[in-house]
């Protein structure tokens, strides 16, 4: 009976047809980091390809190897210039599609505008506007990592694949957490309340919920196809019409519904930006008698003055996957760690590229994770 040494394994695993082309589609060099792990996994180069800034600030892309007929796989990390870094994927598509690839994969671990993903007063979907340049472009498939909404994937027209980080976060939290057991899963908002609800049947945990903060931004704002029109429209429609208004909101005041006395509690969400609600949940927990404070997210952002917040806050760590590069905030804030993702997105291109099936990236994953 032939046996393969231990050793082995990772290299076989990462065997990969010929016909495949990896490149970063980023100018700033602090975001191709996660590009050279990828490649580092698959056993292969980073393409040649040079992507920068026109003194106009025009975007230009000069692909300087032949992708006719190959499988070329795009990696784009998000930096601060949000809007370069679509425009820096969007030139490269187009580049590869007009080069006569054969299939151009986007792998895009955090997805731009995600939270602009539902209609506002006056507003727009620009996840759909994203997605429809992305196709337009001519990406024919997308990988991406724990969408805001998981409806995202029907902006699209191609096949996506929403990969999960929660393993890696559940791993750390039973490798990196010597006392988890004393733990309960947090959801800052009733929002959030589905994913700490998977952490906790994971790992066996209670679960908490805070209810009553103040609703951030997002879910403050008021749909357009709600809103009632003026007293003064509706008289003019019919005088004798009266159309019902919506009774408006009254915050309650913030209580936890369940107990955090005693307890380590661990903060889950997707992504983590603006920390004030972070923050205001910490405190609170704090109040409650949680004498540890973690929280856990997949894509850390990290916007303006957040590691001088949490540096100076009652969290203890805060655990993010390295989606988005975040050097320099650890630099400011030892307490933010990183979880490297990379063998997972290494994996679903390997599979992509030899026409295996993704489903081994799905074990265990239900409808509401």
């Amino acid at each position: 009976m032939f046996c393969v040494p231990s050793a082995e394994i990772g290299a076989i695993m990462n065997i990969t047809k010929g016909g495949l082309v990896l490149f970063s589609a980023n100018s700033n060099s602090s975001c191709m980091e996660l590009s050279k792990r990828i490649a580092e996994r698959l056993g292969v180069e980073m393409g040649k390809v040079q992507v920068y800034q026109e003194p106009n600030r025009e975007t230009r892309v000069q692909i300087q190897e032949s992708v006719r007929g190959k499988d070329v796989f795009i990696i784009q990390t998000v930096s601060k210039d949000v809007n370069t870094t679509i425009m820096e994927l969007l030139i490269m598509v187009y580049a590869c599609k007009t080069s006569c690839a054969k299939s151009i994969i986007g792998v895009i671990p955090y997805f731009p505008y995600s939270k602009q993903c539902k209609m506002r007063k006056r507003g727009s979907i620009v996840s759909k506007l994203l997605a429809s340049m992305m196709c337009k472009a001519g990406l024919t498939h997308l990988i991406t990592m724990d969408l805001h909404q998981k409806e995202i994937q029907g902006f699209f027209n191609i096949p996506v694949d929403n990969l999960r980080a929660s393993p890696f976060l559940l791993q750390y939290i039973q490798e990196e957490i010597p006392d988890y057991r004393n733990a309960v899963i947090v959801a800052k908002s009733p929002a959030s309340a589905k994913r700490a609800q998977s952490f906790a049947e994971r790992l066996r945990l209670g679960i908490a919920v805070i209810h009553g903060e103040a609703q951030d931004a997002e879910s403050d704002m008021v749909d357009g196809r709600h809103s009632p029109p003026t007293a003064k429209y509706v008289a003019a429609i019919h005088p004798s019409l009266e159309i019902p208004m919506l009774i408006p909101k009254e915050k309650p005041p913030i209580t936890v519904v369940g107990d955090v006395g005693g307890r380590i509690a661990i903060i889950v969400d997707d992504i983590i930006d603006d920390v004030d609600s972070f923050l205001a949940a910490a405190e609170t927990l704090k109040e409650r008698g949680a004498y540890k404070i973690f929280v856990m997210a997949t894509h850390g952002l990290l916007s303006s003055d957040a590691p001088r917040l949490i540096e100076e806050s009652a969290i203890d760590e805060v655990v993010v996957t390295n989606t988005i590069p975040h050097e320099i905030q650890k630099l400011q804030c030892p307490k933010i760690k990183t979880v490297d993702i990379s063998m997972i997105l290494s994996e679903a291109i390997r599979r992509i590229h030899n026409g295996e099936s993704m489903s081994y990236l799905f074990r265990n994953i239900g409808v509401d994770d």
